[in-house]
């Protein structure tokens, strides 16, 4: 009996997702468990498997549509069942309706059918291949625009491509323009910043910090630690001197239950880290950062870094942050009001290191200071909290041998 594979549950609040690429066609065997599909959710490209080993009967999903979970994703036949394919049905259309009336006419010839599936059905046919179809999807190329190049009246590559970079560019009223769809990735960080600016009461805090000693450490280990293999960035001090921080002001490492109307205060350490890809920003999760060293730290922080560029990350390794770095000053930034990375209700953003006059033991000397912006949620806390928790922060990055001495 044919099975309609629905897109499952994927934990973390994940209700949908873009389908990226299919790698089986209508016709083809599969294995359980074998990769069918990659699928793009707010926090990462997925892999999905197939349940059952049978035959694809039915894609129902083409590249670029969205599918919710629960919605069949395809149908499979048991392996050995013959299947009987049902034909299309279709409602007749006022022309057939009419040309039934009248006769058949000589130059009729019967509609074409796709060899890997059902085609949505159109007003008119159009002779494209499913590469076509899907790279017209990709570009938001509607097919029944196009003029067509092709042998028999079909449409080429070549003809999406043209229609596509005749329709980047175009004027309004004061000059040219370019229009760029929201997809993928970015359509993804589109939403989930609205939900967090509709849903958190977000403040933002900020202060500096003088990292001279901390900079020194950095440039007088960084050799040592290189001949390692790892790359030893500011990154792990600050999640260190983070979590430190955190276990001293434990609002500031939650997450607010709105149904109950409860704040969920968390006992572990998961701190997220923004990394920027070509498709926009990512958020690999350090998981227990309480629990790792500087050099441990800073050994995942390059792994995961890596795989989020290349899209090769894991679902598991974007999910359960308690508190969120964006290290914006590595691109000039200052200070800023970064937004929370929702359910969290805190988010540090980092600013460019500077060299800059300081007051140190009365006297005005150069010193490497960095600028502090912490965004967060005055539901669950209060400007005093996170004002005496930034200071804390601060302390560690001022006084980089606290670090290891309170270390895990």
């Amino acid at each position: 009996m044919p099975y309609d594979f629905v897109l499952p549950d994927l934990g973390e609040g994940i209700t949908e997702g873009e389908i990226r690429r299919w790698l089986v066609k209508e016709g083809e065997a599969v294995e359980e468990h074998q990769i069918v599909l990659e699928i793009e959710t707010d926090k990462a490209v997925v892999e999905v498997p197939s349940p059952k080993k049978g035959k694809v009967l039915k894609i129902n999903k083409d590249i670029g549509d969205i599918a919710k979970v629960g919605e069949a994703l395809m149908t499979i036949a048991d392996a050995g069942e013959a299947v009987e394919e049902k034909p299309k049905e279709e409602k007749p259309k006022p022309e057939e309706k009419q040309k039934a009336e009248e006769g058949p006419k000589a130059e009729e010839r019967p509609k074409s059918v796709s060899v890997v599936g059902v085609l949505p059905e159109e007003e008119e046919e159009i002779l494209a291949t499913p590469a076509v179809r899907a790279l017209a999807k990709e570009l938001g190329v509607k097919l029944e625009t196009l003029k067509v190049s092709g042998p028999g009246g079909s449409i080429t590559k070549d003809d999406v491509t043209e229609a596509f970079e005749k329709g980047k560019k175009t004027e309004d009223q004061y000059g040219a323009i370019e229009r760029m769809a929201i997809k993928g990735l970015r359509r993804t960080i589109a939403k989930n910043l609205i939900t967090s600016q509709k849903t958190t009461a977000f403040v933002t805090g900020m202060d500096e910090a003088d990292i001279t000693e901390l900079w020194n450490l950095r440039e007088r280990e960084k050799k040592t630690i290189q001949g390692k293999g790892i790359h030893l960035t500011f990154l792990p001090f600050f999640i260190k001197a983070i979590q430190h921080a955190l276990v001293e002001h434990p609002l500031l490492n939650a997450s607010v239950d709105e149904q109950r109307e409860e704040i969920i205060i968390k006992k572990y350490y998961n701190i997220g880290i923004a990394v920027d890809t070509p498709d926009g920003l990512m958020v690999p999760v350090i998981k227990n950062a309480d629990k790792k060293t500087i050099l441990e730290l800073a050994s995942e922080i390059q792994g995961l870094s890596v795989e989020a560029r290349e899209r090769k990350i894991m679902l598991e390794e974007i999910k359960g942050s308690t508190f969120t770095i964006t290290n914006y000053g590595h691109f000039g930034g200052w200070f800023a009001t970064p937004i929370i990375n929702y359910p969290d209700v805190a988010i540090l953003g980092i600013g460019k290191i500077s060299d800059k006059p300081w007051v140190k033991d009365g006297q005005i000397v150069i010193r490497k200071i960095i600028p502090l912006s912490l965004t967060f949620d005055h539901r669950v806390t209060d400007g005093v909290d996170s004002a005496k928790f930034l200071s804390k922060v601060i302390q560690y990055l001022e006084d980089p041998a606290l670090l290891f001495i309170e270390s895990a």
